[in-house]
């Protein structure tokens, strides 16, 4: 073979590898720079603007994208890209754990057992799932998210008022409506302001107060932030004015941990996740109706630290996207 045949053949093995290597760092520059926007608003403590809170929403399947780059890297021999990767891994990772501490710190005797039962019915599509779990489970207080009219109507008819002889419902048609079922005594209290209801009221659950406040802020759609935010500012300052007694706040609040507006709402009223003191911070509760491996927890139970959290339960019911979330709790004199 002549020298000039040979450096052709060499050549022809050397470029295609060249090429290979170059185009796995340009993905591991393009995933490695995705992941890096949203860890770092998530570590400005923000949400920014489209799509970086539906994003963030999703934030422990940043590792997918994180190991690819790692791996993209390695194919590259890129070892700056390598450690990046690993520092967007260990970042990742990080903002994973669960957020806040791991009990309310409840104090005293205990005055009463109680469980508390969320559920969005999706435009009342999951009305008779929810009622059946109702019966089933027997829940203290049940608030409910996007009761339209058929689903008011099926409350009033189907739940004896002998169980649930107090109620706060708004009667709104599509996902507007919500309703508000307890066992205790009610009386009213303000609600907080948004598109979709959010009653308030106060129950008296063995001789003491408690205020009970549903939480359904608008979603944060592409071209929807805004709202989004303003409702879930609402929701935070309704948190902060509520710090004198035990306090329970339900519902879906469209936002998971991992938002810096849903962070401020536990913050601003020192409230607890309920189902992160139960160990399940992480557990799934939509979309709950498709089959995808990207899921958030945007439901939640939080209470004040008068109560201490006995078990967290999620509930699958039919006609809905979200999963229902049943709580146990103990209220305590502290």
């Amino acid at each position: 073979m002549s020298s000039s045949a040979a450096r052709a053949a060499v050549g022809g093995g050397v470029r295609p590898r060249g090429r290979g290597r170059a185009a796995a760092g340009g993905c591991a520059v393009l995933a490695l720079s995705c992941t890096t926007l949203v860890l770092g608003f998530r570590a400005a403590d923000a949400d920014g603007p489209t799509p970086v809170p539906q994003a963030l929403a999703f934030l422990p399947w940043l590792l997918v994208p994180g190991g690819a780059a790692l791996a993209l890297a390695g194919i590259a021999r890129w070892r700056t890209g390598m450690v990046w990767a690993a520092v967007v891994l260990a970042a990742t990772g990080w903002y994973a754990r669960p957020y806040g501490p791991a009990t309310t710190g409840a104090r005293g005797p205990v005055l009463a057992e109680l469980s508390v039962l969320t559920s969005n019915v999706e435009f009342g599509g999951a009305t008779d799932a929810l009622i059946g779990a109702v019966r089933r489970e027997r829940p203290d207080l049940v608030f409910v998210q996007e009761c339209d009219l058929l689903c008011a109507d099926a409350l009033a008819a189907r739940i004896p008022e002998a169980e649930y002889p107090h109620r706060d419902v708004v009667r709104l048609d599509g996902s507007l409506g919500s309703a508000l079922l307890s066992r205790y005594p009610l009386r009213p209290a303000e609600a907080v302001d948004g598109v979709m209801a959010m009653p308030g009221s106060v129950a008296t659950v063995a001789g003491k107060d408690v205020r009970l406040q549903l939480a359904h802020p608008l979603p944060p759609v592409p071209g929807g932030v805004s709202g989004w935010r303003e409702e879930l500012g609402r929701i935070r300052d309704f948190a902060a004015g509520a710090k004198d007694g035990p306090v329970l706040l339900a519902g879906d609040f469209n936002a998971s941990q991992d938002h810096a507006a849903f962070r401020e709402v536990l913050d601003a009223g020192a409230l607890h996740d309920s189902a992160r003191i139960a160990g399940k911070s992480r557990t799934h509760t939509w979309p709950a109706d498709r089959r995808t491996p990207l899921r958030t927890q945007i439901d939640h139970v939080l209470v004040s630290a008068d109560f201490s959290v006995r078990s967290a339960r999620f509930l699958d019911l039919s006609g809905t996207d979200h999963r229902a979330l049943l709580v146990s709790l103990a209220l305590h004199d502290g």
